[in-house]
């Protein structure tokens, strides 16, 4: 058997972030999915998908993720049913994230990155444009330099 999910799509709304008795948090989250093709109207549809992620991953999409963030998410479907409070049996399918990939950086309101490695790629971005500048000549790399 089967069960495995990759989506990318952007959060609906801002995740939502709970503990349950025991301690263990969990987030709950709606992303859009762009459809691949047009209706008879032209314009694009999506759909929209009921997400949860648990622990430490649960905690993280809600410090970091908001309305409108690009994720990529890989884990699998899920169905469940509670009794609401009137005793009508509600039925839920949902996709369990084992992972959810932030697929952009997350920028503060002065423009700069606060990505999880905190780095501000614009700025390697230009010290590395800097160094080439004009040189003309060969490149020194060093093979402590290389990341293989």
């Amino acid at each position: 058997m089967l069960n495995r999910v990759v989506l990318v799509g952007r959060f609906v709304k801002d995740p939502i972030l709970r503990y349950t008795p025991e301690g263990l948090a969990v987030t709950s989250f709606t992303i859009a999915v762009n459809r691949t093709f047009t209706n008879q109207h032209g314009e694009r549809e999506a759909d929209f998908l009921n997400c949860v992620v648990w622990k430490k991953k649960a905690e993280n999409v809600a410090n970091f993720c908001r309305q409108g963030s690009l994720v990529g998410i890989d884990g699998k479907l899920q169905s469940r049913s509670y009794e609401d409070q009137t005793g009508k049996r509600v039925y839920v399918t949902e996709v369990v994230c084992e992972s959810v990939q932030f697929l952009e950086p997350r920028s503060n309101n002065n423009g700069g990155d606060t990505s999880l490695n905190g780095s501000n790629q614009l700025s390697n971005q230009n010290r590395n444009d800097d160094q080439f500048k004009n040189s003309g000549g060969p490149i020194d790399t060093h093979d402590d330099g290389l990341p293989f």
